[in-house]
């Protein structure tokens, strides 16, 4: 199993957040999280990419067998966990190759490998921004610096390629995207997507999950794990909205 929640509490300040998630992600897997504002989606987008905000206050959270809450951030992205953030942020003066480059060494060093040569790097670059259409003029700006929203998402998703992630997790990729960014961006995770690793997609939309199909849909209720089926949920979930589950569960 690439990654296990059990019984996992979260609190930020003192309020808690999560309260009891279970949640199991083997490799070859995508898995859409939706559900009500305030529910505790991205937090657990979080915790699990280790943001010191949250205090984990109970469980356990296997990734690959090991005990991932004592991995530093920096382990956690080296070992291959990825978040892809609803608000991607700008790093004024620090150029995408740059930022990538020594990103995918470090990768490699923790894996024992050697670091890519310049050309080695830029061939793939340029075979990774293909994936979501991301011209080249803006690999060599400033991270996330005067981009748009789209490109942003699509910066987000580059960096993702290049990384090469075992778990991808993306909270709220889809905000704020037009169609054609959407598609775009969905595209490039879909492409992405193989049998050894596995992605965490969090959304609102149904509109997300045309492109991106997942095999498991889990609704996420006051810091829970209250419903998971298949991918038709997701339809229902646009028809009815998240009411029937919740009065299911209140009950």
């Amino acid at each position: 199993m690439l990654l296990e929640v059990k019984k996992l509490h979260a609190t930020v300040g003192d309020k808690e957040i999560l309260k009891g998630i279970d949640l199991q992600v083997n490799a070859g897997e995508v898995h859409a999280i939706m559900g009500p504002n305030g529910s505790g989606k991205s937090t657990l987008a979080s915790v699990l990419a280790g943001n010191e905000r949250f205090e984990v206050t109970q469980g356990e959270v296997l990734f690959e067998d090991r005990n991932l809450l004592e991995m530093s951030i920096e382990d956690r992205a080296r070992a291959g966990i990825f978040l892809g953030f609803q608000y991607p942020v700008e790093i004024p003066g620090v150029s995408m190759a740059n930022f990538l480059k020594l990103a995918v060494n470090e990768q490699r060093k923790y894996h024992g490998q050697d670091p890519l040569t310049a050309g080695e790097f830029l061939k793939l670059m340029k075979e990774k921004a293909a994936i979501v259409e991301l011209r080249d003029q803006l690999a060599n700006r400033a991270v996330n610096e005067g981009f748009s929203g789209g490109e942003k998402k699509r910066n987000e998703i580059f960096q993702m390629a290049m990384l090469d992630p075992k778990l991808a997790i993306l909270d709220e990729t889809d905000s704020g995207l037009d169609i054609d960014a959407l598609r775009i961006v969905a595209t490039g995770v879909t492409r992405l997507s193989r049998p050894d690793n596995a992605m965490v997609v969090i959304t609102h939309y149904q509109r997300l999950l045309d492109y991106i199909v997942p095999d498991y849909v889990h609704v996420l209720y006051d810091g829970r794990i209250i419903h998971t089926a298949g991918k038709e949920l997701a339809l229902e979930l646009e028809e009815r909205g998240y009411d029937w589950l919740i009065k299911d569960f209140q009950e």
